[in-house]
């Protein structure tokens, strides 16, 4: 009796551009030739890769959000219509209370069918954002509305930015949503902005702090805040994103604080020599290069990402600053030229000896 035949699982094949595809190529030859696998095992290896045609999934991405660009721009255009803006002059006034709860109406109905979309077709990855994100905005134009029903004239708007910060909080966690936790995450640094500006009735400085430098507070505080909650069950679905936009606050306020120093006003700016303000520029690359050794050290991908790209920013932006003016142009982008490609040679020696 002949022996049974294998019967191997079918396995999907990984879609791979060329070049990722010429890369595991020359990788499992390195591997024949050093006796690592045998060529049996290499040719299963090769066989479990294709090289992808075309990236249906990014032209999907970008459908989606482009449809959703010209469906806003399609509304525009019909508003503008005669018989539209008479029928819009009657909506003037209908009660902003009755504009929110038809706005949280169409919020639910699309959150519903995007979380139906989600269970039911979870490989329409873009279309099912689509439509979560719509519902994203018709929350915010609840919140709005709501906002206006109950304004006493006090300008104290901050309130709604901390009320969508609770209502999209709630949302992602309900429906496991990173983009819905993003604007949660926005909604909660328009919050700390406009409420330390209205805390000191809209004058420059709280605490004694312009506004990038209250957001390098911001980011710090939303980075502890990740890592203390890093091991928290309910947070693992949004800790990297968090992470990522707390390094953001942080470093693009790091980076205008850089330029701006602590300065409230442009006028009070321009009265000062940008070399004056070197040690915020000191301070930006001491974070940037911190962040930078913790990301090695640790193996922190995101830490040592953004470590490396804002210390290269922070630099170049210093080269500008101060050498624009003063330097010879095409000294300066000669300089310029030089220092790129010793960064690409070294990133390329760093690359090679990562994968030898």
């Amino acid at each position: 009796m002949p022996p049974a035949a294998d019967h191997q699982p079918w396995t999907m094949k990984l879609n791979l551009d060329k070049q990722e595809s010429d890369f595991l190529n020359s990788v499992i030859s390195d591997w024949e030739k050093q006796g690592l696998v045998n060529s049996e095992q290499a040719e299963k290896l090769r066989s479990t890769y294709q090289v992808k045609g075309f990236d249906w999934m990014r032209l999907a991405k970008y459908s989606f959000w482009i449809a959703l660009i010209c469906g806003a721009t399609s509304f525009t255009f019909l508003i503008v219509n005669d018989t539209i803006v008479n029928w819009l002059k009657k909506l003037y006034y209908t009660p902003d209370i009755i504009i929110s709860m038809i706005s949280a109406a169409m919020a639910a109905f699309l959150f519903l069918w995007g979380r139906r979309r989600q269970r039911l077709s979870p490989e329409k990855i873009y279309s099912n954002e689509a439509v979560i994100f719509t519902g994203v905005l018709f929350t915010a134009c609840c919140i709005a509305y709501l906002g206006k029903t109950f304004d006493n004239g006090s300008g104290h708007y901050s309130i709604l930015f901390l009320l969508s910060v609770f209502v999209y909080g709630l949302l992602a966690y309900r429906l496991d949503s990173r983009l819905i936790w993003l604007f949660a995450l926005v909604s909660l640094g328009s919050w700390f902005g406009t409420e330390t500006g209205y805390q000191t009735q809209w004058s420059h400085y709280f605490l004694g702090m312009n506004y990038p430098l209250r957001f390098v507070a911001f980011g710090v505080v939303l980075v502890a805040a990740c890592h203390f909650l890093r091991n928290r069950k309910w947070f693992s679905e949004f800790w990297e994103l968090t992470y990522v936009v707390g390094l953001l606050y942080l470093f693009l306020s790091l980076w205008l604080l850089s330029i701006f120093g602590n300065y409230g006003t442009m006028d009070s700016w321009w009265k000062v020599k940008q070399i004056s303000l070197f040690y915020w520029g000191m301070i930006s690359l001491a974070a940037a290069g911190g962040f930078m050794f913790y990301g090695l050290k640790k193996k922190d991908a995101i830490a040592r990402e953004f470590g490396i790209t804002f210390l290269l920013i922070f630099i170049y932006t210093k080269y500008f600053e101060y050498f624009w003016d003063s330097t010879n142009h095409t000294l300066f982008f000669a300089i310029l030229a030089i220092s790129f490609w010793l960064i690409g040679r070294k990133a390329e020696k760093i690359w090679n000896i990562g994968n030898g």
